[in-house]
């Protein structure tokens, strides 16, 4: 047990981190434990990870020295930041600035970084097919991720690139079938009918990130785009039909029309899939499904995630 490599776990307590602590605790032939990093190490789900067999220890991002501290004497970490906790583009680069002077001052061995494309790329802000958003982004937690991907190369910090993709679980809230005025449930996204929508169940993150950990130092300075299935709206739709026995029609919203709603972060969220829709084919040419599952064998495909949430969809 002593010569476990520890590999810290950012937001273990969230969706992402807390996949790849599950995933790791699951192997005890692995070679590695988890040193899972939250804010607050007496909430129920940290209680939970030390039941599994985690070291739980306080970090904050915002207090840099409890970083360097949980990184002290660790292998490797997985590391992601958290967008919707703030909604600031600029806030999310400050604090990858922390984690990666943590990373470099630790001398970890390998980091896996959850994060995205920098829209930029692909589309430059001059580009006026969509608002420009907090002064200089696209889509701004997809381009604040994407931009600080150059702080951990810059640091010398050896890192794998995790992009990661929508996820399923998004179903599951105001973005799943509901039933419309003439008592049919109806998909309604701000997606162009024939566009594909890349989707993943979260927990498939930390299933990849502990098989890229697995993989050592072949995936070094790699990224790795993660998806599980690639749809269009009226496959989703289908799949949602045979599942709930009842018809569901797909229903695409116009991306204008999507960022004059009145709900949390409308022009952010119709930018997204305005460039999952412009870009589809990049996007999901990055993302092999086939090279997924040889690191992530458990991989599941939108039909296998509906399965299991069935009654999640039901009840909502």
């Amino acid at each position: 047990m002593s010569e476990q490599k520890v590999i810290a776990v950012a937001g273990a307590t969230g969706g992402q981190g807390g996949g790849v602590a599950r995933a790791i605790l699951a192997d005890p032939d692995s070679g590695f434990t988890v040193r899972a990093l939250t804010r607050n190490p007496g909430a129920p789900a940290a209680r939970e990870l030390v039941a599994l067999g985690a070291e739980v220890v306080q970090a904050d991002f915002h207090d840099e020295a409890s970083v360097h501290k949980a990184f002290a004497g660790a292998y490797g970490a997985f590391l992601v930041t958290n967008f919707w906790a703030h909604g600031s583009a600029e806030k999310e680069i400050e604090e990858v600035h922390v984690l990666v002077r943590a990373a470099q001052a630790a001398g970890l061995k390998h980091v896996v970084w959850s994060t995205l494309e920098d829209t930029r790329e692909l589309l430059p802000l001059e580009d006026e097919r969509m608002p420009v958003l907090q002064g200089k982004y696209n889509v701004p937690h997809f381009d604040a991720k994407g931009e600080a991907n150059e702080l951990f190369r810059q640091a010398g910090v050896p890192t794998t690139f995790l992009n990661t993709t929508f996820f399923f679980q998004g179903f599951l809230t105001q973005m799943g079938p509901q039933r419309g005025e003439d008592g049919v449930l109806t998909l309604t996204l701000p997606l162009e009918d024939g566009k594909l929508l890349s989707g993943v169940d979260s927990e498939d993150i930390g299933r990849t990130a502990f098989g890229i950990l697995k993989g050592g130092e072949r995936f070094l300075g790699e990224t790795v785009g993660l998806a599980g299935d690639h749809l269009t709206g009226a496959q989703y739709a289908a799949k949602f039909e045979a599942a709930l026995g009842e018809p569901v029609r797909f229903q695409s919203v116009p991306y204008d029309v999507f960022r004059s709603l009145d709900i949390p972060a409308a022009e952010e969220i119709a930018n997204m899939f305005q460039y999952y829709g412009d870009f589809d084919q990049e996007f999901t040419g990055a993302r092999d499904l086939d090279k997924v599952r040889e690191l992530n064998p458990a991989l599941k495909s939108f039909d296998a995630w509906l399965a299991e949430n069935l009654s999640k969809i039901k009840a909502g």
